[in-house]
């Protein structure tokens, strides 16, 4: 492991070489390092400047009541724990990344400026670092159901050569990865833990091998499992990727935090996998910026989830019975003016012009509605998601389309002379 004098310096600053109740001094977090950094070049200096002379020469003008002088200077004198542990790094064939380096990540410093880790321990192919993709996010603890449709997004995603980014925690993040591995295709891993052990492990070999994979993490190597690092390395995943795809969130906890933290910075669109869960906090990810995806990962475009002008707030892509034997429309049709909507609706044909899907559910509402009917009659005849049904409900008693019956709750549909 050939470091330069900046990256050792950065690695002496910033990182831990042992468990972090035996260390001296606490290294420098990203925002600490950020703000001494920028000190550093403002006096025309690098941090390989701090390791070729006395560095308190150096920091003389440096006041900071957090990052003190002794601070820095305790950090630097562990040079003989940094040899040692490069050394028993490089044995298990890991490598290093700075800021400074030009394999890190652009996406990072893009997304999260002076926040972005000044170091990442990593393993395997360090190019796909900025191959971008689409980050695969849920819960260590999803159903069967989501795991398969989880497991065929990584695959759909291979065949597409796009590189799938995820976490490598148990449950869908490792679904998605091992999906895409088993097919040759691309995968970012963004640990949170115990990359040292991951490097040497049966699971990861195949793509590590295959130069398809690359695993990396913020965090001291031979860490151990911490909440805390678990929820900030998502941010990680998110700004390494393109865009992103939630398959279940729970109504609390990394999954949901993550997905409100893209939403907030905008740093990648999310796209959310729709399902029946009650606990699952999907709907509100929606609500709050995120795009339904289609619920059938055969019919799904991986590319597509990557366009971020694909978002019409419509399943992308979902093929169903309703839809059988018509025109398919391009996956996002062009808005149409009220006069479109209006002669299309009269004439009770999408022909000439692409299909609206819900103009499609209108038509096939009138064909079949003949008495009030319930949404899971809807839901079951039409193959539809029941989200989706629920939306084009609303939607169609706000248009004067439905008329909603209580006790129990009904729908139903509207003729011309009614």
């Amino acid at each position: 492991m050939n470091l330069s004098h900046t990256a050792q310096a950065t690695l002496l600053l910033t990182s831990y070489f042992s468990k972090a109740s035996s260390e001296p001094a606490q290294p420098l977090t990203n925002k600490e390092w950020g703000r001494f950094a920028l000190w550093l070049r403002h006096q025309n200096s690098t941090p390989a400047d701090l390791l070729k002379a006395d560095p308190l020469a150096l920091l003389k003008c440096w006041h900071d009541a957090k990052i003190t002088q002794d601070r820095i200077v305790s950090l630097l004198n562990r040079g003989h724990s940094l040899a040692l542990a490069v050394e028993k790094w490089q044995r298990a064939g890991l490598w290093v990344v700075t800021r400074s380096d030009r394999e890190y990540p652009a996406r990072l410093k893009k997304n999260l400026k002076a926040d972005s880790p000044p170091v990442l321990f990593g393993c395997g192919n360090k190019a796909l670092l900025n191959s971008g993709g689409l980050a695969v996010i849920g819960s260590r603890n999803a159903n069967e159901i989501d795991l398969q449709f989880t497991r065929q997004v990584g695959v759909k995603a291979a065949s597409e050569d796009i590189a799938i980014v995820s976490g490598g925690a148990r449950g869908v993040d490792e679904t998605a990865m091992l999906g895409a591995i088993d097919q040759g295709g691309p995968v970012i891993g963004v640990m949170a833990d115990s990359l040292l052990k991951a490097a040497t492990s049966a699971k990861w070999r195949k793509g590590l091998m295959e130069g398809n994979l690359v695993l990396v993490s913020p965090f001291y190597p031979e860490a151990g499992f911490s909440a805390g690092n678990a929820m900030a390395r998502n941010k990680y995943i998110y700004c390494l990727a393109d865009s992103s795809l939630v398959i279940h969130s729970g109504k609390k906890g990394g999954t949901l935090n993550g997905a409100r933290e893209n939403l907030k910075h905008s740093w990648v669109p999310l796209w959310v996998k729709p399902t029946d869960d009650p606990a699952a906090a999907n709907a509100d990810l929606v609500n709050h910026g995120g795009h339904w995806c289609g619920n059938n990962p055969d019919t799904i475009s991986v590319r597509n989830l990557l366009e971020s002008n694909n978002f019409n707030g419509q399943p992308i892509n979902e093929s169903n019975d309703l839809f059988a034997g018509q025109q398919q429309p391009p996956l996002f049709a062009a808005k149409k003016e009220p006069a479109d909507i209006s002669a299309e609706k009269e004439e009770g044909s999408v022909s000439g012009e692409p299909a609206d899907f819900y103009l499609l559910f209108l038509k096939e509402l009138g064909r079949m509605a003949e008495e009030p009917f319930s949404p899971e009659t809807l839901t079951e005849s039409m193959g539809l998601h029941k989200t989706q049904v629920n939306e084009w409900l609303k939607r169609a008693i706000d248009e004067g389309q439905v008329r909603k019956l209580n006790r129990p709750v009904r729908y139903q549909f509207l003729k011309a002379d009614s």
